[in-house]
């Protein structure tokens, strides 16, 4: 996945990883679904201060994963720095697979 370049990595510390965590889904999963081919969209609600994007997509496991996240520019490189995951409700995924469908 490519936002105006390449990505260096995930951005995890105590400010996002206990708001990620809070609902049982794991780095691991997080990454994993970041790193594979979700389906990204900016996100609706976004704060003034910077561009945040919504991610769906599944886990190793098949399960589907909600993310919140945003890209940092630290020393020059981009980071992913997921800022809420959540695991989806069936009305959410059959949205998901709708959208899918339609390449929206």
């Amino acid at each position: 996945m490519a936002f105006g370049g390449p990505i260096a990595g995930f951005d995890w510390d105590a400010g996002n990883w206990p708001k990620c965590g809070k609902h049982g889904v794991s780095r691991a999963e997080i990454e994993d679904v970041l790193s594979g081919t979700p389906l990204v969209r900016p996100d609706r609600y976004p704060p003034d201060t910077e561009a945040r994007f919504d991610a769906v997509g599944r886990n190793g496991n098949g399960r589907h994963v909600f993310i919140v996240f945003t890209i940092r520019v630290k020393n020059g490189e981009r980071f992913i720095r997921p800022i809420s995951a959540r695991y989806m409700h069936q009305k959410e995924f059959d949205h998901y697979e709708r959208q899918k469908g339609t390449g929206a």
